[in-house]
């Protein structure tokens, strides 16, 4: 069986499946049985993957922009005041919001053009009082260089990305794979982020699922039970939601993946 160094803990890596990435580039994929990171073949397809930084699939990017962004004013309660970045922040939504919501963030991202933000574009030179990178960590083709990079900018690093099963599904049973945009190139398991926390000398919380702290500082441990049931009194309070209908990311995401096909 073919293996390859674990770009997190450098142990060895065994493929356990391949697929088509881009629809064209025969990859195969990787499990670290000490740490549990996935990772793909080198990702010699990137180029052509950030053709558009904003894949035509990506459905969901403002709702997880209104999701994150309620999120962050829930937890920004438990951190000291100070400038904030936004890593990897895409068109700006995000730091427009958080912004909007009388936090002082900045945006910054190597690929897509900053739209909404305009005007307020983080310095990687300066310190910041928390770093936040929501569908970033899947993107990183050297994960413990870029994650030790946002560390020494910042003492809390809030992120977002979805936990690999300790025995990871095959490529067809996991959307977040999502090998047709050929973008997500690394997946963290709970016991990688472990080994993460460990390495950094920081507190790891995490929702178990798609949310993740790692911190400096003292955060509460209970925090994210604590989140979870905000966003419950949150919801329950919404009086607009008996006007809403079933949502359609998901719809819209399958129509725009069969339409497409190779072209994305």
């Amino acid at each position: 069986m073919a293996t390859i160094i674990c770009k997190i803990c450098s142990s060895d890596s065994q493929r356990f499946d391949s697929t088509k990435i881009l629809h064209k580039y025969d990859v195969n994929y990787y499990h670290c049985s000490v740490c549990g990171f996935v990772q793909t073949d080198e990702p010699h397809w990137l180029e052509e993957a950030y053709s558009e930084a904003i894949s035509t699939m990506d459905t969901g990017i403002v709702v997880r922009n209104i999701e994150n962004a309620t999120n962050l004013c829930f937890f920004m309660r438990f951190i000291p005041n100070g400038i904030c970045m936004d890593f990897g922040g895409g068109g700006g939504i995000f730091t427009r919001m958080m912004r909007d919501n009388g936090f002082d963030f900045y945006h910054y991202d190597k690929y897509a053009k900053n739209e909404f933000a305009r005007g307020f574009e983080a310095d990687l030179n300066k310190n910041y009082a928390l770093i936040t990178a929501f569908e970033n960590f899947e993107h990183y083709v050297n994960p413990m260089e870029e994650i030790a990079s946002l560390m020494k900018k910042a003492d809390v690093l809030f992120f977002s990305t979805h936990l690999v099963a300790s025995k990871p599904p095959l490529i067809e049973n996991w959307w977040y794979y999502a090998p047709q945009t050929g973008q997500h190139i690394a997946f963290y398991s709970l016991e990688t982020l472990q080994f993460i926390a460990q390495k950094h000398n920081c507190q790891l919380l995490s929702n178990n699922h798609n949310l993740h702290i790692l911190s400096k500082i003292p955060i509460r441990k209970n925090f994210f039970k604590q989140l979870e049931c905000y966003n419950k009194v949150r919801e329950k309070l919404d009086i607009t939601r008996k006007y809403k209908k079933a949502s359609k990311t998901e719809d819209d995401f399958l129509v725009i993946k069969n339409a497409n096909k190779g072209e994305l």
